[in-house]
């Protein structure tokens, strides 16, 4: 507790017994229940003082004194009735103590509610004089304060997660540390189950410290799957001294333990396992050990150094971390300061390495804390040979309160905390921290008039935010071939997915995605949504067709798809098309978009040649800008190197029921085939000049212009994200250029012969 915090305590507790003394006509049991309860609150001992003063609110709960007092002992075990208590106390009593504005400042600090807790600070800061000392100490809380409003603002995507009931109890659990294989846990415990807990009524107080509080006792838990421990065990029969033992670290392939223990004010010691229990502590020498206090410790992996938190260097007794190296002999040498990067004026405690030894992760009450300890990072160095700056871990591994013993788990992949926070069984509990992963969401997107039929070409945005409300958006396009979909999405948080096709919005729905703390979850997902995909069933009439790698030569099976879609085209002579060539990546961009011009062009030269007008035709490159599949494999390379074929609706106008042409005979190359019936004996529609208009189902805008005598057609696209296109056909010959959304140019011409 800080100095300034026991001065407080100490007045308070003075006028508090004045108070009662001066009130006669307040029961005798009620005056010796709220006597009793200061005792224990001067003390420190605030859970015993916690019944006496609900014993005095029970016959006078306006009791504004036993009100704030019991408030303030609440403070250690359940910060929103300490909030409570206090607010109700100055309500019924706005003078119930000279401090209560730093108290009101205190909880509200302690319940997030930071603007409140500096404007409580800032008054009570006028009460003081100028050469008050304490406001030097207010200053700093006002800054706790306001560093934590900036760290709770900007928050960090990660899961904090109760150890749960079989390790924590209403007591104090810390000092977490997990063994090599992650299969068993140490930790230290204040707990009813610690040696001499159910001695309290004797004469010794059996194993109660002065604040009313058990002595801390080391215990271990086996693992018995993610999620569960079996009962903890107590390792005191071996490792329990007259004071505190805490657990530290296990070393030497968990073989050895470090430990504190309540010796000569606090020393580090060190136990061998011995069969499946402990041998008696032992303590390290003295260039580690002093007549201060010395708290924690970590030795490196390699057994060569030991980074540990003492007193014995500070004017004041505050904590600073040392380290020290093993010398020849075997013990270790003189201890050195870790440096002003890390230590400061106020404690700096509970050191620990990652693996590599890169990443120095510590306790601190300085540097940019939100309130009490918060848990700093410092990368080394390798140049400057010395640790960076330190950085504090953010919210939520950081609380208003005290956050202490960071221990990463054996592979790094997450930690473990000790943290008094809301939410918790009662003092300090054990946390594991987890980083929330990305998590693979997959699936297809139906029709819901029919439910088996998949939509290809769908587009699914899902949009939602970092826990700093940052936006976050994740997009992709159900497949041509599947009309299946995936996304690698930030997990732990709900999803509004926008569902469209050809630029228009279909609906959006919300999609909670449960926090993943691994990158291999996957979520399957499908989506059902109120659309009837025609561009598919045109698709089914209109199939694709694919060519030879770097080629554009038409193979045999793609002529007999060229002339049922030339029959359908005659059947239907005002449906018009769009011929799109595609590429794989094996080529530069600007080669793909000249071959999958030359692709589109072959299948346009036959369908012109089988007697479809030039007219209901227009061609466009993609190049290998809009892959089908992705370019990992040779079979789905050759799903990329393809020519598609998409029916051209008219702005306005809904797409058309196509007669499929049946009764059409099969053109050979550069012949007209005439029916039976009069309709069918026409082969082509006339050119007809001047200027028309239409949209294609992506939302892409075509101009079409044909000259007078026919001889040269002009066509001009314009896509959703200003890509552009303009194609003159002429005697034969095609002159392309594109202009893409980035900006970038290609250019394309061909003879059409």
């Amino acid at each position: 507790m800080d100095n300034l915090v026991r001065r407080l305590l100490k007045a308070s507790c003075a006028l508090a017994l004045t108070v009662a003394v001066a009130q006669p006509a307040l029961a005798q049991s009620t005056r010796k229940q709220l006597k009793t309860a200061n005792k224990y609150f001067d003390q420190e001992n605030y859970r015993a003082s916690i019944p006496f003063y609900e014993q005095v609110l029970a016959s006078d709960p306006n009791n504004a004194l036993a009100l704030f007092r019991a408030g303030i002992a609440y403070m250690s075990f359940d910060k929103e009735k300490a909030s409570d208590y206090i607010y109700k106390a100055q309500k019924l009593k706005p003078k119930v103590s000279k401090d209560v504005e730093y108290w009101l400042g205190r909880v509200d600090h302690l319940n997030y509610n930071f603007d409140e807790a500096i404007t409580h600070f800032q008054a009570y800061n006028t009460t003081l004089k100028s050469k008050d000392t304490r406001k030097k100490e207010l200053a700093q809380l006002i800054q706790h304060s306001k560093n934590a409003k900036v760290q709770f603002n900007s928050p960090k995507d990660i899961f904090v997660k109760n150890l749960g009931p079989t390790i924590n109890t209403p007591y104090s659990e810390h000092s977490p540390v997990i063994s090599n294989d992650d299969k068993l846990l140490l930790f230290t415990s204040r707990g009813e189950n610690v040696t001499g807990a159910g001695s309290t009524g004797s004469k010794d107080k059996g194993n109660v410290a002065s604040d009313g509080e058990y002595y801390e006792d080391i215990f271990e838990a086996k693992r018995i799957n993610d999620e569960e421990w079996e009962k903890p065990r107590s390792l005191s029969g071996a490792l329990n001294g007259k004071g505190h033992d805490a657990s530290i670290q296990v070393f030497d392939n968990d073989t050895k333990m470090l430990m504190y223990r309540q010796d000569e004010n606090g020393d580090i010691f060190y136990s061998e396992r011995s069969g499946g229990d402990w041998t008696e502590p032992k303590k390290l020498n003295g260039n580690i050990n002093s007549k201060a206090f010395e708290s924690d410790a970590f030795i490196t992996p390699d057994g060569k150094t030991i980074y540990f938190s003492t007193g014995k260097y500070s004017e004041d007794g505050t904590l600073d971390i040392y380290y020290a190296t093993r010398q020849p002999g075997g013990d270790w040498g003189p201890a050195k300061s870790i440096g002003s990067a890390i230590n400061t004026l106020y404690d700096d405690d509970s050191p620990f390495l990652s693996r590599d030894g890169k990443s120095l992760y510590f306790a601190s009450r300085g540097h940019n804390t939100m309130g009490g300890y918060d848990i700093f990072k410092s990368d080394w160095d390798s140049v400057g040979n010395k640790w960076g700056r330190a950085e504090n871990m953010g919210y939520p591994v950081n609380t208003p309160d005290d956050d202490t013993y960071y221990r990463l788990s054996p592979d790094g992949s997450y930690a473990y905390l000790s943290s008094y926070r809301i939410g918790g069984y009662g003092e300090k509990d054990i946390y594991t921290i987890n980083y929330i992963k990305n998590a693979i969401i997959r699936g297809k997107v139906f029709s819901k008039r029919d439910s088996s039929t998949v939509i290809p070409g769908v587009e699914l945005v899902f949009s939602g935010t970092q826990a700093d409300k940052t936006a976050l958006s994740y997009r992709d396009v159900t497949k041509p071939e599947t009309g299946d979909y995936s996304v690698n999405v930030l997990s732990g948080r709900t999803y509004q997915v926008a569902v469209s096709k050809d630029g228009k919005n279909i609906e959006t729905q919300e999609f909670a995605v449960p926090i993943s703390t691994n990158d291999s979850t996957i979520v399957e997902k499908n989506f059902y949504v109120d659309y009837i995909d025609t561009t598919s069933m045109m698709a089914a009439q209109f199939k694709k067709i694919y060519f030879d790698t770097d080629k554009y030569k038409l193979r045999p099976e793609s002529i007999q798809e060229l002339n049922n879609i030339s029959n359908i085209l005659k059947a239907n002579p005002g449906v018009n098309i769009s011929i799109e060539g595609h590429c794989d990546s094996r080529n530069t961009d600007e080669y793909n978009i000249v071959l999958g011009q030359n692709r589109a062009d072959a299948a346009y030269n036959y369908l012109k040649k089988s007697g479809v007008a030039e007219t209901r035709m227009v061609t466009v490159s993609y190049g290998e800008r809009r892959p089908a599949a992705a370019n990992d494999s040779p079979d789905n390379m050759q799903l990329n190197r393809r020519v598609e074929f998409r029916v051209i609706v008219k702005e306005g106008e809904t797409m058309p029921q196509l007669n499929n042409g049946a009764t059409l005979g099969t053109p050979s190359t550069g012949t007209s085939t005439t029916g039976t019936s009069s309709d069918a004996t026409r082969t082509t529609v006339p050119l007809v000049p001047g200027k028309s208009k239409a949209k294609l189902p992506d939302g892409t805008k075509v101009k079409t212009k044909v000259d007078e005598d026919s001889d040269k057609v002009k066509v001009k696209t314009k896509g959703a994200n200003d890509e552009k296109s303009k194609t003159v056909t002429k005697d034969g010959t095609i002159d392309s250029k594109v202009k893409e959304a980035d900006g970038s140019k290609t250019k394309v011409k061909t003879d059409n012969d």
